[in-house]
């Protein structure tokens, strides 16, 4: 059943809607002080207590304690390649995922709870024979399960077998309390230049209609389109994993580099700038991905390193910069006929 609540948020006061049903918030894609010249020590020490460490990045650790400390097997158990404990990992990564996934799609899009408030396309996602099954909500939901998530359960699997069984570094809080604090706030960072590399990568002309082809089938994309792959990009994308298995850390590291990578993509994916929860609001800061999904070739990561910024693919979302992007364009298909 389908009903929308009573708003905190009014979306008129935070964008525009044009006569297509667009709607473009006010505020700009930014990447945030650290990088920013010239350096403002206070604005970078306000930027890291207020949107780095208290932002989704602790939610995403917090279940990763979470999950580690109640939702994995004992060392001891995981020191010998066994099915039965991976099928234990396998379960509770489901279950992850189907529950974060599902909350979001089931409030904005099952229940649509805020209707199209700060919503970038005022449409919801219509079937389509473009997508399997012919909807947009079971292809995302079938490539996330039966590939996204497998897959991401590999990567952890090998990791915890080859930190049980000795074959690599395991860090001990009592021993190295400033390395395991160091690396777990260098972690969303590491996320970022992994992502943005593999990325471009499969925006390629060998790569894009094999591969990523298949996540750009979701131009108006919903919760679910996050992880909604091809299985040889699932291979890519959680391979942010592997650096575990060559730089010491502890297993609690890479579960929440792998939580990080199962939950960060929803809110980017979700649609929506804000989102209503009723007593108050939260921002999904998803715009920048949106407009990766609308126009291709433009932010290819976003977050605290501006790499699109040095490698001229970032579009904050401005009429400048799309008047930018469309004199590329036209300079790129006079350079193919010429």
């Amino acid at each position: 059943m389908k009903y929308k609540e009573a708003l905190v948020i009014d979306e008129t006061t935070l964008g525009t809607r044009d006569s297509k049903g667009m709607w473009v918030p006010n505020r700009r894609c930014d990447f945030g002080p650290l990088f920013a010249r010239p350096t403002r020590l206070v604005s970078i020490v306000r930027w890291f207590v207020r949107d780095y460490l208290i932002s989704m990045h602790l939610l995403y650790f917090a279940v990763a304690w979470a999950v580690w400390t109640w939702a994995t097997p004992s060392r001891e158990t995981m020191a010998q390649l066994a099915p039965g404990w991976m099928l234990v990992v396998l379960g509770r990564n489901l279950l992850v995922v189907i529950a974060w996934f599902g909350a979001w799609h089931l409030r904005l899009y099952r229940r649509q709870a805020q209707g199209t408030a700060t919503k970038y396309n005022a449409k919801f996602p219509q079937n389509s024979q473009r997508f399997t099954f012919g909807s947009q909500l079971k292809d995302n939901v079938l490539w996330s399960l039966a590939s996204g998530v497998p897959i991401a359960t590999a990567f952890e699997v090998i990791g915890l077998w080859l930190f049980s069984s000795g074959r690599i570094a395991w860090l001990e809080w009592t021993q190295h309390r400033v390395a395991i604090v160091a690396i777990a706030l260098l972690i969303p960072i590491w996320r970022e230049l992994h992502f943005y590399a593999i990325h471009r990568l499969i925006h390629t002309a060998p790569l894009y209609p094999r591969v990523h082809a298949l996540h750009h089938r979701n131009t108006n994309p919903g919760p679910w389109s996050g992880l909604a792959m091809h299985p040889l990009e699932h291979v890519a994308y959680f391979s942010a994993m592997a650096i575990h298995w060559v730089v010491a850390s502890h297993p609690v590291h890479m579960i929440f580099n792998q939580m990080h990578l199962i939950m960060a993509p929803v809110p980017g994916h979700a649609g929506f700038e804000v989102i209503d929860l009723g007593r108050g609001t939260f921002d999904t800061h998803g715009y920048a991905h949106y407009l990766h999904h609308k126009y291709f070739e433009v932010n290819y990561s976003d977050g605290v390193v501006p790499l699109d910024r040095w490698f001229g693919s970032f579009h904050d979302g401005s009429p400048d910069a799309l008047k930018n992007l469309r004199s590329k364009r036209s300079i790129s298909v006079a350079g193919n006929t010429q």
